[in-house]
């Protein structure tokens, strides 16, 4: 968008980089800020505060087993330790869902607007596109402990009704019929050679593909191998999953050839 011969050439060339570090800034900031919040409100609900000298029972973080802060007494020193929190099951996954939903919501719009002549070719790409991230969506909000079996719920997070789980999954279904919905009601006054519409496509394309890259390399990528079933997974479920993994990669790259 931003190269586009409308728009005349950009005073930075970069910006579409920086709108995309944006993004990923943006998603890491309501994560971050979100795990804080639940922080501060458990140890507060807790009732117990930290003091020289003492050792404190770890406050558990909703989702995680880790504790917020821990001091000990070592040879008449105090010495203060702080334990990483991990980020609630329930708030990564909605992270995840909002960065996906803003994408599906683009990826609607823009295949209204895209024209006849790219619709089919547009049409095709997004159903394997979002067939793939609904897979991946899905997964991760079934992976939520369910208020029916609480018995483990501890090591997770507090358990998620059903309905709850439901609506994640609807909205993810009805967001991009919902942006169809929008192209369509804007179509007879777009006018894809339009600098400003030019910037607004171009800024929100950009901003998307920093929160999605996010929501990949972190929600995902590094969730599920790095503190997930992956990282002491057997064999041949390591294996399975990196192939799956590395198809999944040349198969989207694939599709972007046309998208």
């Amino acid at each position: 968008m931003f190269a586009n011969d409308c728009l005349g050439e950009l005073g930075y060339e970069a910006t579409s980089a920086a709108i995309f570090m944006a993004g990923t800034f943006l998603s890491f900031l309501v994560e971050y800020l979100g795990m804080r919040f639940v922080s501060w409100r458990r140890t507060k609900s807790s009732g117990k505060q930290a003091t020289d000298g003492e050792i404190v029972k770890p406050h558990e973080v909703e989702g995680s087993s880790e504790p917020i802060i821990s001091r000990e007494t070592t040879s008449g020193s105090n010495v203060g330790t702080m334990r990483r929190a991990q980020t609630p099951e329930k708030l990564s996954v909605l992270v995840m869902e909002a960065g996906i939903v803003f994408h599906s919501l683009l990826i609607g719009l823009t295949l209204v607007v895209a024209g006849d002549s790219f619709f089919l070719t547009l049409f095709a790409v997004i159903v394997f596109h979002q067939a793939f991230e609904g897979i991946a969506l899905g997964t991760r909000i079934a992976e939520l402990p369910s208020t029916k079996n609480t018995t483990d719920s501890g090591s997770h997070g507090r358990p998620v009704s059903l309905a709850f789980k439901l609506c994640m999954g609807l909205t993810f279904a009805l967001i991009t019929p919902i942006g169809m919905g929008i192209g369509i009601g804007v179509l007879d006054r777009f006018n894809g050679s339009d600098p400003a519409t030019l910037v607004a496509i171009g800024t929100l394309d950009a901003l998307s593909a920093g929160i999605l890259a996010w929501v990949g390399l972190v929600e995902m990528w590094a969730h599920d191998w790095l503190h997930g079933e992956l990282a002491y997974g057997s064999v041949a479920r390591t294996t399975a999953g990196g192939c799956s993994l590395v198809a999944g990669l040349a198969l989207m790259s694939l599709l972007g050839k046309w998208a």
